[in-house]
């Protein structure tokens, strides 16, 4: 796994400048931890003050300091999108690789199971379950709600490969030596697929990510746990734009973005790097 992500390091463009984004968002997280002020805290400030020396970002009508809020919520949604893609891979190479090794009828009844979950309708699901269950959604119960909805399309990814290696020889040697399944599945198979695993992961998080944006600006959410989503969805409530207080919406959403762009680059350089087709073609094969 290091000397994978050596190599993209060393010969990959966009791993690098992807690995530089979120740099950028893991810093401003540390920062979130020195903040001067308690992140659920209002009228810390003077409100509506514009980006100066003193207030980097500027101030919210709350009273917030907007750089110490994206700060906070940064962190926030980026730990809601890794509980959301944590839970989910683990479900989705449980799936895969149990699916695809023992084949047959078990084969056959999980995936029937993975194809119909595959086919809801996640944000309605989810807009249903906020709604009816708006008091006891808590924010960690919908990461763990939307985790349980998004693994289906991965396990698919992670069980083609565990139908090749089912066939190869050093299966075929693990079997005759006597490991168990649980064994083979862990020691012999999980580590063909963590290059898929990592590809997903991003890909997941971005969706978490965006769900949680979504839903949170919606105001589905805990709005009262500073978020991207909730930053937006407070600015939108105080009507900033149509108040000129532009960098309230301007700079949650440039930060997001970079966010996005960060995991869609890594998402995008380890696909290319497990793809021996896009490997050939930048080397001019």
């Amino acid at each position: 796994m290091f000397k994978i992500l050596r190599d993209l390091l060393r010969y990959n463009k966009e791993f690098l400048l992807g690995t530089v984004l979120i740099s950028i968002i893991l810093a401003l997280i540390v920062a979130s931890f020195f903040s001067p002020y308690d992140e659920n805290a209002i009228y810390v400030v003077a409100p509506d003050m514009p980006p100066s020396a003193e207030f980097w970002l500027g101030t919210t009508s709350r009273g917030q300091e907007v750089f110490w809020q994206i700060a906070a919520s940064m962190r926030n949604t980026l730990f809601f999108g890794i509980i959301v893609a944590f839970v989910s891979r683990i479900i989705a190479i449980a799936v895969g690789l149990i699916s695809g090794y023992i084949g047959g009828r078990t084969d056959q009844i999980i995936m029937a199971v993975n194809d119909t979950l595959g086919a809801l309708p996640n944000i309605p699901i989810l807009l249903l379950l906020v709604f009816v269950l708006r008091d006891q959604m808590t924010w960690f119960m919908l990461a763990i709600t939307a985790a349980l909805l998004g693994w289906t399309h991965d396990s698919r990814l992670i069980r083609s490969v565990a139908l090749s290696l089912r066939q190869r020889e050093f299966t075929r040697h693990a079997v005759f030596s006597g490991m168990r399944t649980p064994q083979i599945l862990i020691r012999e198979h999980l580590p063909y697929v963590m290059p898929i695993v990592f590809f997903t992961t991003m890909n997941n998080m971005i969706w978490a990510i965006g769900l949680e944006v979504t839903l949170s600006v919606l105001g589905f959410s805990d709005i009262n746990r500073p978020t991207i989503g909730g930053m937006i969805y407070w600015a939108n409530a105080h009507s900033a734009m149509v108040s000129g207080i532009w960098w309230w919406v301007a700079f949650p959403m440039l930060f997001v973005v970079i966010l996005f762009l960060g995991l869609f680059m890594l998402a995008m350089s380890v696909n290319e790097y497990i793809d021996p087709r896009s490997r050939l073609a930048r080397m001019g094969a």
